[in-house]
């Protein structure tokens, strides 16, 4: 059996998806899951058609990126799909990972993925590394060490560490930071 899965991220991309579900009709799937959700977040729809699948079964996509967010994410799926004894058929690349071409191919893109994101990193290191040389790196401002005399204030009025990063949208860690850190200065918080 043949099915379909369609996805976009949000309500806007109304035509991306009825562009998928008409492609997914027309290839022949019997059985379409959609949704429109961001790829980050938990996909419901993605769950049920590969709690759906079964041995013999291709999971159809329209796209790879309608599928996973990452090459890590996509292993991790089709991992899934193949212990079901199903198979991913990815359109618009013409893999299917059912056949040893396909299956071939998905490792070839995916390694080439995985090496030009280990290159972009590489080169992300390499330019921050001579921005330090030059002295023209700061790195990234700490933005809660930032918000010492707010979170001494709440503190002081009795607020919880949990109610004082609420407030201030802050993580409890700042939080317990910024309290121990005015003490090493001579700044007794109140107990904790």
């Amino acid at each position: 059996m043949l099915i379909g899965y369609a996805r976009t991220s949000s309500l806007e991309q109304e035509a991306g998806l009825e562009a998928q579900l008409r492609d997914l009709r027309r290839l022949g799937c019997e059985r379409i899951f959609q949704e429109q959700v961001s790829a980050i977040g938990t996909r419901a729809q993605l769950e049920a058609a590969v709690e759906f699948s079964r041995e013999g079964d291709t999971l159809v996509v329209t796209k790879l990126d309608r599928l996973a967010r990452s090459v890590r994410h996509m292993w991790a799926i089709i991992d899934r799909v193949q212990t079901k004894g199903a198979a991913i058929r990815i359109e618009n690349l013409g893999i299917d990972t059912g056949t040893p071409t396909g299956k071939l191919m998905l490792n070839i893109l995916g390694g080439i993925a995985e090496f030009e994101r280990e290159m972009m990193l590489e080169r992300q290191r390499e330019g921050i590394a001579k921005a330090k040389a030059e002295g023209r790196y700061k790195g990234r401002k700490p933005t809660a060490q930032a918000r010492t005399n707010e979170v001494l204030a709440l503190r002081a009025d009795g607020k919880s560490m949990a109610a004082i990063a609420r407030t201030l949208g802050i993580g409890k860690g700042s939080v317990v930071r910024a309290i121990h850190g005015s003490a090493a200065v001579g700044t007794r918080p109140p107990p904790i």
